[in-house]
């Protein structure tokens, strides 16, 4: 059975080299999942306007950037395709729910209710990874931790105004906190460095599963699948139904998922699900961009404070499990680490890319 790697930053030697360098880029890559996961809502609210379905939008979607990371994938496996069978089942659960799953329960939603409550739904997911890893691994939450998931939530509410008093459907809000399981499954799998699987493998691996998946149900009539070629329109202007379908697959998902999964590899399941609250703000700004609609000064302030929230998650994490092995058997993977090549997965993430 894969044991999901606890929520620490740095474990052994090999992190301890570059601990500066590796939040530095940690935080990078989540900025840029954020922000690339951020676009989907605004581009598929246009392709479900115009008669597509969830189904085949995200189908599309998540078929397009399985073939464009697939080799990338492979070829950081490096010949080593035991990796991929020894963690099929992880590959099989992370392409169903973090990939399949996920996407389709937050387009199914968006096509049913506004687009900021479906999101301010899916992202309780951080709170769920926080009680994952208190559960699974005893990793109590400290007050800090605590303290920053409420600004967290409270800034949450500001950007998506809900105050004012947005409608919510009933088949919405449960299509919405399926994608919430969806996401916090991959906060927790793509944080796991245990597996040895490159994250790129990961990513592909996925992104294969989950419009294999896909396709199947609709192939088999189970999820309806309805496309359609009618322009759609952005910004106030049309545009040829390819060009989102494009986006969604290339910069939402196939730059999402592989950026998501290195932000995970070096921050951790708990900072890299908080710092991905920041899709919330980059969906406002999207939609602002795209869809015409302005962010208010009540939903800056409330992107402030998400900021401050994801700090405060950063000022809690326990410093005492990275100095001293706090987990049954951190030092015997300390030295196990040791004697890696410096290539090998698990070792040093920034060498895999």
């Amino acid at each position: 059975m894969t044991t999901f790697a606890p929520d620490i930053t740095s474990v052994g030697p090999p992190r301890a080299a570059d601990p500066g360098g590796r939040l530095v880029s940690g935080l990078g890559f989540a900025v840029l999942a954020a922000a690339s996961f951020g676009m989907s809502g605004a581009l598929a609210r246009g392709l479900l306007e115009t008669g597509w379905s969830a189904g085949a939008a995200v189908l599309a979607r998540v078929a397009l950037a399985a073939l464009v990371v697939a080799p990338f994938g492979v070829a950081a496996l490096r010949g080593r395709w035991h990796l991929l069978r020894r963690n099929a089942g992880l590959v099989a659960t992370y392409g169903v729910m973090a990939v399949a799953g996920a996407q389709f329960c937050y387009f199914s939603a968006v096509s049913t209710m506004q687009v900021g409550p479906a999101i301010l739904i899916e992202y309780t997911a951080p709170a769920a990874v926080v009680v994952w890893l208190w559960l699974r691994h005893g990793q109590r939450p400290g007050a800090v931790t605590v303290a920053g998931a409420a600004v967290a939530g409270v800034g949450l509410l500001l950007i998506l105004d809900l105050l004012s008093g947005a409608e919510l459907s009933t088949s919405g809000v449960l299509w919405s906190l399926g994608a919430m399981v969806g996401a916090a499954t991959h906060f927790v799998i793509s944080a796991d460095e245990d597996n040895g699987l490159p994250p790129l493998a990961l990513g592909a691996g996925g992104l294969v599963v989950g419009a294999a998946v896909l396709g199947v149900l609709g192939v088999l009539g189970a999820l309806p699948m309805h496309a359609s070629t009618a322009p759609t329109t952005y910004l106030g202007r049309p545009f040829a139904w390819w060009v989102p379908v494009a986006f969604l697959g290339l910069v939402t998902a196939a730059v999402a998922y592989t950026s998501g999964i290195a932000a995970s590899r070096r921050l951790g399941s708990r900072l890299a699900s908080f710092v991905a609250l920041l899709e919330v703000v980059a969906s406002v700004g999207f939609a602002w961009l795209l869809l015409g609609e302005l962010p208010g000064p009540v939903q800056l302030l409330g992107g402030v404070l998400i900021l401050l929230g994801v700090i405060c998650v950063k000022l809690g994490e326990p410093g005492a499990a990275v100095a001293g092995s706090a987990l049954a058997g951190g030092e015997d993977r300390g030295r196990a680490l040791e004697g890696r090549l410096p290539g090998d997965p698990g070792v040093d993430v920034h060498q895999q890319r």
